[in-house]
């Protein structure tokens, strides 16, 4: 509740004024807006892999996935920390946010064999991690046409 102190010739010497003070909300928005440009870049995964391109149709991605990526050099990373092939499903067993019952999204750089690819989806399942999904880049709709057709022996 505010008071006036202003000189009235009124009978009440403190009168209420009915003025909302918006000084401490936008205090409060900035900061909020602050957090969120801080938190925004740190929940994307920035390891350079050249995916390749697909025509199927995006499917809405979970709050919080969970990457694996194998890089180039044949190295694996969950999200941006590096972790050796021995150490994957034991890593992401410790992730308190991950479960068996949970999709474990599958980056694999362009340059990388089929049969690591494989190798690492092998080490996924005998972990119990069967529900995967390979992630790709979205190709333009023109270049989603018959022109991607497997090609014939």
């Amino acid at each position: 509740m505010g008071v006036s102190l202003a000189d009235n010739d009124d009978d009440d010497d403190f009168a209420e004024t009915h003025d909302i003070n918006v000084t401490p909300f936008i205090d409060v928005i900035l900061v909020l807006l602050i957090i969120f440009m801080v938190a925004a870049p740190l929940s994307t995964v920035d390891l350079p892999i050249d995916l390749p391109t697909s025509s199927a149709m995006p499917q809405k991605k979970p709050d919080k996935p969970t990457y694996v990526s194998i890089k180039p050099d044949l190295t694996l990373a969950i999200g941006e920390n590096p972790v050796k092939r021995t150490e994957l499903i034991g890593s992401l067993d410790g992730m308190s946010e991950m479960s068996k019952d949970k999709y474990v999204f599958l980056r694999a750089d362009r340059a990388v064999p089929y049969g690591e690819l494989m190798a690492v989806m092998e080490i996924l399942r005998a972990g119990g991690y069967s529900r995967v999904k390979l992630v790709a880049l979205e190709a333009p709709a023109a270049a989603a046409g018959p022109s991607q057709a497997a090609p014939q022996p």
